[in-house]
């Protein structure tokens, strides 16, 4: 019998875990191990995969990979029940230790603290969201993004303590293991390993903390000093749940302080512990998690005897011994290399193993884990009370219920996004756009005025208001778009909604070769290419990460807002919200058609495995939220006035002016026309061969937004603009738009993520890929009989 064998609703014992390699030691890092309870929750709406509660947490799983995991059914006999203890006999008996005063808790410092003016660094690490981006926040006052789905944070970031200068905290990708199953894996460890900070802050999440301790325990055989944050104490205690703290000090070895990032409890005294650990060097009193009595004695002789072994090659690479014999038994391949062992050395180590799989039962992987995962069970009995169905747990059990039900999952998600994109171009957004445009017109007509009166030199006047005002002013209009959009994609993310989405599209996602949790980082392209570029690092597999890249510059960003809104203004009125929700599905098409011909091609083979958790639904933070339209508009700002405001100077110097440096008359016989007209022949069978439009194009590639202002500087008026396009030139031009290279910014994110060639691969394809579509556009328009 296997997981994919299980009904809704019932349980089983798993009693073995096939598969191989890194896939098979993410399940048993994720708790799938022989022995561990487990029970169908629910199947996703097109039957695959499935999601399932194992150690207090819903993890998915698709069902191929569920057939790897045999399991018993759980009789009653079976059911481990947990005596009823109540919060209150767990109260404290007296005060949580002071600095200092760990004593028998954790190992005793250097006699002499380190020396005043040393920079102590920390490593912020933990499970992926459990908090840890909001703890940074309140650490180090940054205003980093947070989000309530697996792997927000792809990459470091770092700040001081506040009011400590001399601390330096750097907050790593969310990981479930020191395992390199995935490159923020890899990242992590490496940053503990090679950078040696003075200390690490393990953040956890308290409701579910038989899971997040599972990284604890990898993270306490580094040697480093370290103290463990227990996250959403208040939750916990709000569904009458209590941890004993003094006792968990006790036993693990490390200090242990109850904490609220959210809410800012707590978080003085965890900074104190981490600052007094880091100063006097106070290293975790336990590395040693066997117990020689029970069954995993086996496992306490193995790795002593391994410890024995490459203590010479561990001290020599560097490696923690402890950290290295327990990889060593995993099979981690970076470790096995690092520490170059002799043929001799190497067939001792296998025998060691061997001799340990045969008393233990387990094969070396599932030892390992379940060593770990014995260790929290009896730690967790004698530390923790846990609390009834959390209120969090129950809310998500009946949204998902319809957000994720067979018949509604498909219609809401669709529903959804289309009130995003209503709300979005025709209500909310719509109405502040007018409103702003209403006031740069009143600016620039007043500016115009002054200008005229003072009787300023015409070329710099024609500076002001043709280059400046039209252009930078046309930009600036569609703040309110973007803005708009991106605090609507925030709310989904922040409430968890996009793990859902994930846990939904997978078998879609699938058929065109891509993995549920691609959906993702295409997503957060729509708002922009960048962060989504960034965002594929979550995926563990190489193939899917390069072809959700590839995939995410189709997902039309919000910088191409003002284009659509610009020539639907002009040229389609009253029919703006249509056109771009067309305009985005479109993007959609072909990316789903480029991953078809990329499945079969370059990117042969099959999806990565789907194993994800899905958090909770949670309330969206507002300061949260307020933070990230904040960083968006001054992103988009800081770009309107830099990189916008200097191609729309470029524009108009060489719109003005002739190779001779002498003012034309007419714009045909300036520098401009000459450069752009050489380019212009290859747009005529698109219907937009005008040269001023291939130098919009150009002035797209340093920023989408570009094109509108560079286009308002050329035409000078929408009636100009009316007399040189017709309306199927534009609709061919709107397909141009969406499709070809993404901006600078996002080729750069390209290139640093997969080298200099894919990202000019980028570039050249989606020109090409552009031009093809368009053309499709304008022959089916012609076709139809609509004047071209």
């Amino acid at each position: 019998m296997t997981l994919k064998d299980l009904e809704i609703g019932t349980s089983g014992v798993i009693i073995a875990v096939g598969g191989e390699g890194s896939l098979r030691q993410h399940f048993l890092d994720m708790g799938v191990i022989p022995g561990a309870e487990v029970t169908l929750m629910k199947y996703a709406p097109m039957g695959d995969p499935m999601e399932l509660r194992i150690h207090g947490y819903e993890l998915t799983l698709r069902l191929a990979d569920g057939e790897k995991v045999e399991i018993a059914p759980l009789g009653a006999d079976r059911a481990r029940e947990e005596a009823p203890r109540e919060a209150e006999a767990f109260a404290e008996t007296q005060a949580h230790p002071g600095l200092g005063e760990g004593g028998k808790y954790h190992v005793k410092g250097e006699e002499h603290p380190l020396p005043p003016g040393t920079q102590l660094t920390f490593a912020l690490a933990g499970n992926q969201n459990c908090g840890k981006t909001t703890l940074f926040n309140q650490l180090t006052g940054a205003n980093q993004h947070v989000g309530n789905f697996p792997g927000v944070t792809v990459d470091r970031k770092s700040g001081s303590i506040r009011g400590h200068g001399e601390t330096l905290v750097t907050d790593l990708p969310g990981i479930y293991s020191l395992s390199p199953y995935t490159s923020e894996e890899i990242v992590s460890r490496q940053f503990i390993l090679h950078e040696h900070p003075t200390g690490i802050i393990n953040i956890v999440d308290a409701t579910n903390i038989e899971r997040n301790l599972y990284l604890t325990m990898q993270l306490m055989e580094l040697d480093v000093p370290m103290v463990l944050a227990l996250n959403m104490m208040d939750e916990v205690r709000g569904n009458g749940g209590s941890i004993h703290i003094n006792r968990m000090e006790e036993l693990l070895g490390i200090p242990v302080v109850p904490i609220s990032a959210a809410k800012n409890e707590g978080v003085e005294e965890l900074v104190n512990h981490a600052l007094h650990v880091a100063q006097y060097q106070e290293r975790p009193g336990r590395t040693d998690f066997c117990d020689k009595k029970d069954h995993n004695g086996a496992v306490h002789r193995c790795l002593h005897g391994i410890m024995h072994l490459v203590e010479d090659h561990a001290k020599a690479a560097g490696i923690p011994l402890r950290f290295a014999a327990s990889k060593l038994v995993e099979g981690d391949p970076l470790v096995f290399d690092a520490l170059r062992l002799s043929q001799n050395e190497q067939e001792m180590l296998e025998h060691i193993i061997s001799q340990m799989e045969e008393e233990r039962g387990l094969d070396r992987a599932a030892a390992i884990a379940d060593m770990r995962f014995s260790f929290l069970q009896k730690l967790c009995d004698q530390t923790v009370v846990r609390p009834r169905e959390s209120k969090e747990h129950e809310r998500s059990r009946r949204i998902d219920a319809f957000l994720t039900g067979k018949y509604t999952a498909i219609p809401a998600f669709v529903g959804i996004m289309a009130l995003v994109f209503f709300l979005t171009f025709n209500v909310i957004g719509a109405w502040f756009q007018a409103l702003l445009e209403g006031g740069i017109s009143w600016l620039t007509v007043w500016v115009d005025e002054a200008l005229t009166a003072w009787g300023v030199n015409a070329v710099l006047h024609s500076l002001v208001i043709d280059g400046i005002f039209n252009g930078v002013g046309s930009v600036l209009s569609f703040v309110p778009i973007i803005v708009t959009l991106f605090f609507f994609l925030s709310l989904l993310e922040d409430s968890g909604y996009m793990a859902r989405v994930a846990f939904v599209m997978d078998k879609l996602l699938r058929k065109i070769g891509l993995s549920g949790r691609s959906i993702v980082p295409m997503l957060i392209g729509f708002g922009c290419t960048v962060p989504g570029v960034m965002a594929s690092r979550t995926l563990p597999s190489e193939r899917d990460r390069k072809m959700t890249i590839l995939l995410t510059p189709f997902m039309s960003c919000s910088a191409k807002l003002p284009i659509y809104g610009f020539f639907t203004a002009a040229f389609f009125p009253g029919r703006g919200g249509l056109i771009m929700v067309a305009l985005y599905f479109l993007g959609i098409l072909v990316g789903i058609l480029m991953a078809l011909l990329s499945k079969r091609t370059i990117f042969k083979g099959e999806a990565v495995p789907f194993v994800m958790e899905l958090p909770n639904y949670r309330m969206p933070g507002i300061q949260n939220v307020a933070h990230l339209l904040w960083d968006k508009a001054k992103d988009f700002l800081q770009r309107a006035f830099t990189v916008i405001f200097l191609a729309t100077i470029v524009v108009w110097f060489l719109q003005t002016f002739d190779f001779q440096l002498n003012v034309v008359a007419d714009s045909q016989n300036s520098i401009l026309a000459v450069i752009a007209g050489a380019i212009s022949p290859l747009f005529v069978p698109l219907g937009f061969g005008d040269w001023r439009v291939s130098t919009a194009l150009i002035a797209g590639f340093m920023a989408k937004e570009s094109v509108v202002s560079t286009l308002s500087v050329l035409f000078g008026s929408t009636e100009q603009l009316l007399v040189a396009l017709t309306p199927l030139a534009v609709a061919s031009l709107l397909v141009f738009c969406l499709l070809y290279t993404p901006c600078v910014a996002a080729i750069a994110s390209i290139r640093r993520e997969l080298g200099g060639k894919w990202a000019v691969g980028v570039v050249v394809g989606q020109c090409v890929i552009a031009w093809v579509c368009a053309l499709l556009v304008r022959g089916l328009g012609l076709a139809m009989g609509i004047i071209g």
